[in-house]
């Protein structure tokens, strides 16, 4: 038996998180870890209390045919990011100088989705304090950014 590396361990606990997801497109899981500890986790979906478009029956943006990547503020859900960043705090635990874990797949047929932070979850990483974000990439692999990149890029 192979053991997985630290990264397909955090992953693979994303991937079960994801699971969780209520979007009607995509689905995606976050781990925030921090001394090699899970200090919190998130799944795409509405607030809380709210219906989810997995209840509902409808993705809005998908009814007005919105591309991936745009027009975010027309959706309901919150991002697995977000909600990984908003469950440590409502729990009080920060999450400064800890790595986000990130796992998405397309709702359709299961496959993998190239996940990449939306601008607003990068925005909330970098004032979070997180210093990584690993991804798990299309084709399987692993992909990790440091966040002070995207600070620097000027991008953001």
């Amino acid at each position: 038996m192979n053991r997985p590396s630290k990264d397909d361990y955090y992953l693979n606990i994303a991937r079960e998180v994801c699971k969780r997801g209520t979007c009607l497109r995509r689905r995606y899981g976050a781990v925030i870890v921090k001394d090699d500890q899970i200090i919190s986790t998130g799944y795409v979906g509405a607030p809380r209390g709210t219906p989810n478009c997995i209840d509902l029956g409808v993705c809005k943006r998908e009814e007005l045919k919105i591309p991936k990547g745009e027009r975010y503020e027309l959706c309901r859900s919150v991002h697995a990011e977000m909600n990984a960043i908003i469950n440590a705090a409502r729990a009080g635990v920060s999450v400064l100088g800890g790595t986000l874990y990130l796992y998405g797949e397309e709702v359709k047929d299961g496959s993998l989705t190239e996940p990449e932070p939306c601008k607003l979850c990068q925005r909330a990483i970098i004032n979070a304090g997180l210093k990584k974000v690993v991804l798990r990439t299309k084709d399987g692999g692993i992909r990790v950014i440091n966040v002070e990149d995207w600070v620097k890029s000027g991008k953001i």
